[in-house]
């Protein structure tokens, strides 16, 4: 039996090279984790603890998957992004560059979570809800109204607009009209979101 060293402080424990539908050598996965169904765990990743990448999910790259985390359906973690904890991944959700998602974290949807950010605690990031830059905090994600939106510890994004909320409360106007939308229609409703972001933001602050 192979051993392999995940870096995890266990030293070198069972594991194995995955091995991919054209026959050549894919990541690192522990005995103790599970890649089934047509998963795929390819590059330089590593599957251990007792992770599970299930579906046609895929996990490549330097990415790692660990503790109990989950990875199914269509989800793609890749880069130097890493999954752990008690933390799920599916649907089509995507996870990348530098990003951890941890704790009892679930991304899933269309959601994607790339760059620095941080998703862990109970945090649930959905929808097309896109997370990314240094966001170091549980989000918050809020769906059902005409585009997703999405509140970090620094930034506020709407539909495919990302900004500071200092830049949204200064520009909130303008760029409502330059996205094709009436202001005045959509006035109360943006407030109401800005006065969430701030007291999110707040209270991130203070911790």
């Amino acid at each position: 039996m192979s051993t392999f060293d995940f870096k995890d402080g266990r030293g070198a424990v069972p594991a194995k090279r995955h091995i991919t539908p054209d026959g050549s050598k894919g990541g690192w996965v522990a005995t103790t984790a599970q890649v089934s169904g047509n998963a795929r765990v390819f590059g330089d990743a590593w599957v251990f603890g007792d992770a599970r990448v299930s579906g046609d999910a895929r996990v490549f790259g330097n990415a790692q998957v660990s503790g109990d985390a989950r990875v199914s359906g269509d989800a793609r973690v890749f880069g130097n992004a890493q999954v752990s904890g008690d933390a799920w991944v599916f649907g089509n959700a995507q996870v990348s560059g530098n990003a951890r998602v941890s704790g009892d974290a679930q991304v899933f949807g269309d959601a994607w979570v790339s760059g620095n950010a941080r998703v862990s605690g109970n945090a649930w990031v959905s929808g097309n809800a896109w997370v990314s830059g240094g966001t170091s905090v549980s989000p918050i994600v809020i769906t059902g109204l005409l585009y997703p939106v999405t509140v970090t510890d620094k930034h506020l994004r709407i539909g495919c607009e990302f900004h500071t909320l200092e830049h949204w409360k200064e520009n909130k106007r303008s760029i409502v009209e330059a996205a094709g939308f009436e202001y005045l229609n959509h006035k109360d409703t943006l407030k109401l979101v800005l006065k969430l972001a701030q007291k999110h933001i707040e209270s991130v602050g203070k911790q």
